[in-house]
């Protein structure tokens, strides 16, 4: 998986409420192909506090991996995500549409 934590990704499908929404990368579920993006796919929960009470709490569930992609700033759209390697054997990563590096 390209993508990692702290990047800014975009919703390429998935639910209409969430599609082309940007948001920053939380966490990274590998095993399962998911990740968790910040304000993209809430779902109410019920929780319990100490007392037992019941509240409803907006949580953030992951999505597939595939339904995001990299939010390039410089071409101001979602973009693909290479490798380049430079003679001393470093690897950067390369924003397809920009062709810029990436931190």
């Amino acid at each position: 998986m390209k993508i990692k934590v702290g990047d800014n990704v975009v919703v390429v499908s998935g639910s209409r409420n969430d599609k082309d929404k940007k948001g920053k990368v939380l966490e990274i579920i590998k095993a399962k192909n998911m990740i968790l993006v910040e304000g993209i796919n809430i779902k109410k929960k019920v929780s319990r506090d100490a007392q037992g009470k019941k509240s409803l709490v907006e949580v953030e569930f992951p999505i597939n991996a595939s339904n995001v992609m990299f939010f390039d700033e410089k071409a101001k759209k979602g973009t693909r995500i290479g490798y380049k390697v430079d003679k001393k054997g470093n690897k950067t990563h390369v924003a397809k549409a920009s062709r810029t590096e990436l931190k």
